[in-house]
């Protein structure tokens, strides 16, 4: 039987692309596309997320690309411009999940620096009843040790969990431990009439509901 929902945040309560920074700061996708793949990647943010001081990454980062400067330095600088706020919907689940004996949590890949300004901005973030941010443990998803942390932590059971995120690699590494993991996308939620009944009990959506 679940019992316990796990939330990843970027991409699933939050809505995080660095495009929203980068595409109007370039005036054009493709180069915005290009300094994302080849400059400020995917890889170099996750090292904060694992626990590198921003600082040190930027200062590396800015020594192997000195003509990008600006541009590096504004990732970090400008970070909340990447954030488009909450997923439509997600709150409203989140709370006719809690109103009807769901507990929730949050499991997410965060550099502690960041997530300090991100926390007080997301209502949806405070009805968590606990967290795991990668860049407090150091050690981030799809690692089994933060899935086993977050499980003790909580004090929960894998086989009573689900556990949300839009990323393949961890929803996999949630799956070999026996949580229910569930790939999610904006898609799989539309508003809160999907959600709440007029009497403010819980539709479970079709994706959250048990085999």
């Amino acid at each position: 039987m679940i019992k316990n929902i796990i939330f990843d945040y970027g991409g699933v309560l939050l809505d995080w692309n660095p495009h929203y920074l980068y595409d109007p700061y370039f005036g054009d996708v493709e180069k915005a596309e290009w300094f994302l793949n080849n400059i400020c990647t995917y890889e170099w943010n996750a090292q904060h997320d694992n626990g590198k001081p921003i600082a040190e990454g930027t200062a590396e980062l800015i020594a192997e690309h000195p003509e990008w400067e600006r541009e590096i330095r504004l990732y970090y600088d400008d970070f909340m411009k990447m954030m488009g706020g909450q997923i439509p919907g997600m709150e409203e689940l989140v709370k006719g999940l809690k109103v009807n004996g769901y507990r929730v949590f949050g499991l997410s890949n965060w550099s502690v620096e960041t997530f300090a300004l991100v926390r007080p901005v997301y209502p949806v973030l405070n009805l968590m009843e606990d967290m795991v941010i990668s860049g407090v443990e150091k050690v981030m998803k799809p690692d089994h040790r933060i899935f086993e942390l977050a499980l003790n932590r909580f004090g929960i059971k894998a086989e009573e969990t689900i556990f949300l995120d839009d990323n393949p690699a961890n929803v996999q590494a949630a799956c070999e431990l026996g949580i229910k993991g569930i790939l999610f996308n904006k898609n799989m939620i539309k508003n809160e009439k999907a959600i709440l009944n007029t009497d403010g009990s819980l539709v479970l959506p079709e994706w959250l509901r048990q085999d």
